[in-house]
């Protein structure tokens, strides 16, 4: 969503780890909202400046690099296939030459542009994969309906999806390029979108790769900057959706829904605590979520039905993989979750 580019930046102050937090040493100063760990070891992340770090021995030492000719740039989503291979992708104005995708296969030495485009009303929002090859991205609408692209070489390579099925966006609908997971590719063929900005925070879901799509509407509310931030499914049938407000991140009130059938229903469960805006949510281990945003950190250990605090630390993108939490936010802020404290 365009206007979040530079509110999002300004409410991503510095933001000060409590010791649940093991905050990592990155000799960075750029704000990040997107992270994806491969596995316990290997961890990629996003961020402002052209910039991405990564580490391969679960954070004992970062690698940070500052993509050459994307120093303007502000990756918002990243995806990685291993410690070699990622892409990333920036949001921002294309006719301003911000809507471009970047892969590297050489560990982060090299980056080559592989897509990029001016076409009007292009505002990157999120990428997902659902294997080594096969992978979506999405743009605010154009004309009323969302911009869709996908790949079928690992993101070398990316086209239009042309759906006569996608249904229209609502005025003033979009989805928030907040946390890298306003777009999730589930199971091997399904995925979904998550929006805000309109009367009502709605759901897309598309069920054979972004070809057919249905829409349904959800319990949050939503408005110019309020509604559904962030998804996450944990199997075809289950998932989570988080969200709240960007201009008043403490405000109370519902923002969390849970799906059991696969997206069809979405209901409220109880609110986070703290309470406020979360952008982006995991389910550790099978056992535990876990949820981010500027408000502060929550977890839950009956699917949502209650939250307890973790800290106020300000977060704005997790991920997870093996024993390890990551999360990332403004100014360098990068940390791993000491997990005893979901114990």
């Amino acid at each position: 969503m365009k206007n979040l580019l530079l509110l999002f930046l300004a409410l991503s102050a510095s933001s000060v780890c409590k010791s649940q937090w093991i905050k990592q040493t990155v000799t960075t100063e750029a704000s990040f909202r997107s992270v994806h760990a491969v596995n316990a070891d290997i961890v990629w992340a996003g961020g402002t400046k052209g910039t991405v770090i990564k580490t391969l021995n679960a954070g004992q030492s970062w690698e940070v690099f500052q993509v050459k000719g994307a120093e303007a740039l502000d990756f918002r989503d990243i995806h990685a296939f291993d410690g070699k291979s990622a892409v990333a992708m920036s949001a921002g104005d294309s006719d301003k030459g911000a809507a471009k995708i970047y892969k590297t296969i050489d560990g982060g030495n090299n980056w080559e542009l592989v897509f990029q485009t001016d076409l009007k009303g292009v505002f990157f929002d999120g990428i997902d994969f659902w294997d080594a090859k096969n992978g979506i991205a999405f743009s605010d609408p154009i004309g009323g309906k969302f911009y869709l692209m996908g790949t079928d070489d690992g993101g070398q390579t990316w086209k239009k999806i042309e759906s006569e099925t996608l249904p229209e966006t609502k005025e003033g609908e979009a989805a928030f390029a907040a946390s890298g997971t306003s777009l999730v590719t589930v199971g091997k063929n399904s995925v979904f979108i998550c929006t805000g900005g309109s009367e009502t925070g709605r759901i897309f879901r598309s069920n054979d790769r972004g070809i057919n799509w249905t829409v349904v509407e959800t319990p949050i509310k939503a408005g110019k900057t309020t509604g559904l931030f962030g998804l996450r499914f944990w199997d075809e049938y289950n998932g989570i959706a988080v969200g709240g407000d960007y201009q008043n991140v403490n405000l109370a009130g519902n923002n969390v829904l849970i799906t059991s059938d696969g997206g069809e229903v979405w209901k409220e469960v109880a609110p986070t605590q703290p309470e406020g805006l979360k952008e982006g949510v995991i389910l550790f281990q099978k056992k535990v979520l876990v949820t981010v945003g500027p408000s502060g950190t929550s977890y839950s250990k009956d699917f949502g039905k209650s939250w307890i605090e973790i800290d106020r630390s300000s977060f704005h993108a997790i991920s997870t993989a093996g024993k390890n939490i990551w999360a990332v936010g403004g100014k360098g802020n990068i940390a791993r979750l000491d997990i005893k404290i979901l114990k």
